[in-house]
């Protein structure tokens, strides 16, 4: 590979990074770019750590065998168990904790093979292996992720000859640089995701964050909250209160989310979703699928606490659909993307009837209206009410208790 070569690729990864390609192309068109230009590569890995409720990281694999194996895999923590104990025998973690840029191992040529990775890339025919580590200066690291780490393997007979060294030393920081672009853009999508809801984060991301721009949006208002609540946090034993509101509000925004819900704030025990639709017919239909998948979560949610010897509880739930403005709302430097508008307070006073009318749903008359017809006739009144701040009395409606919705009646 000559300097020409060498040019070529570095200026192939800045276009590639800011186009924003995804990691495994960058990888890829990497290893192939090198192999055409004469660099003789057989497998390569990249390994990024990221900022994600789930996962710690996501490894980058390519190879030219044949063989198939998954491109990306996503791992979770690295520091208990079994994960720890593979993390601490791996070439990075010697990296790592060593402080060294570069381990290279020619296990063709009677290097030892001193880490259990590199038995297996011997025993497989790899001539010669390099691994690299980018570190990040601090003021560039978010969360764990303060680096990439990569590994390049050959079979030639002759391993890496100096030539092949020097490139992959002067175009592996281009591309960990790439891939560090494309990583903290997943982060950025994973963030506003987790935090604000999918939809409302996508709005973000796509520009949406000036204060006052809002768009107004007919849909269903979903709110629930926890049954008895502040009994439970009274009584419970302390370190038992946020596993309870894990426990729970899984439950609640698997539902949701399952229907096509998107979940916009968590108040405490309280959850405040929307669903959204062209026809509100359908949109009131999701929202009861939710219900419905929520009915049967809590019943086997219920079931585990109880053989855990763990305090359970049941959701109060408020359906209301009606005019709101969906959009950012606070001051000029910290802002809250929600909706907002007499429909949202509205919801909040039905589900506060669940316990007057002792029932666990609620929904509103204009709910009950939007409701399709084959629904529609598992809604019972309840009664008309006077809601507090709400300037219109109106009909109450609540599930039919021995009807349930069909398991025909999803919504995709």
């Amino acid at each position: 590979m000559n300097d020409s070569d060498i040019d070529r690729i570095a200026a192939w990864l800045v276009e590639r990074g800011l186009a924003g390609a995804l990691e495994t192309d960058l990888l890829h068109g990497f290893c192939d770019r090198c192999g055409g230009a004469g660099l003789d590569l057989s497998r390569a890995v990249a390994l990024i750590d990221t900022l994600h409720p789930i996962y710690e990281g996501r490894v980058f694999r390519w190879r030219n065998d044949g063989i198939e194996e998954s491109s990306i895999v996503e791992y979770g923590r690295s520091n208990e168990g079994e994960a720890a104990a593979n993390w601490q025998r791996s070439v990075f973690y010697h990296l790592l904790v060593t402080g060294a840029d570069e381990l290279r191992r020619r296990i063709g040529h009677g290097d030892p093979a001193d880490f259990p990775h590199l038995e297996t890339l011997k025993a497989t025919g790899q001539t010669d292996y390099v691994a690299f580590v980018h570190r990040f200066a601090s003021d560039g690291v978010i969360g764990d992720m303060d680096c990439v780490y990569s590994s390049w393997t050959t079979r030639h007979p002759n391993g890496f000859d100096d030539a092949d060294l020097a490139a992959l030393r002067r175009l592996v920081p281009a591309l960990a640089l790439s891939i560090k672009c494309a990583s903290l853009a997943r982060i950025a999508g994973t963030l506003v995701e987790v935090y604000l809801g999918h939809d409302a984060g996508q709005r973000v991301l796509n520009g949406r964050i000036s204060r006052g721009v809002a768009d107004r949006i007919n849909a269903v208002l979903w709110f629930s909250d926890l049954r008895g609540y502040t009994t439970i946090t009274d009584t419970a034993p302390p370190d038992e209160i946020i596993p309870l509101l894990n426990d729970y509000a899984d439950a609640v925004i698997s539902a949701i989310h399952d229907a096509g819900g998107d979940v916009l704030k968590l108040i405490g025990d309280g959850t405040l979703a929307i669903f959204k639709a062209d026809d509100p017919a359908d949109a009131c239909r999701c929202a009861l699928r939710a219900e419905a998948n929520l009915r049967l979560g809590i019943q086997a949610l219920n079931e585990r606490r109880t053989a855990e010897g763990r305090p359970v509880t049941s959701v109060y739930l408020g359906l209301h659909i009606g005019d709101v403005f969906y959009g950012n709302i606070g001051s000029e430097d910290r802002l809250d993307f929600t909706v907002v508008g007499p429909a949202v307070n509205e919801v909040s006073r039905i589900v506060s009837m669940c316990r007057s009318v002792d029932r666990s749903v609620v929904l509103s008359s204009d709910f009950a209206a939007a409701t399709p017809d084959a629904e529609r006739a598992n809604l019972v009144s309840v009664g008309r009410y006077a809601l507090r701040g709400v300037g219109r009395a109106q009909e109450l409606f609540t599930l039919d208790p021995g009807m349930l919705l069909s398991d025909a009646d999803r919504c995709d």
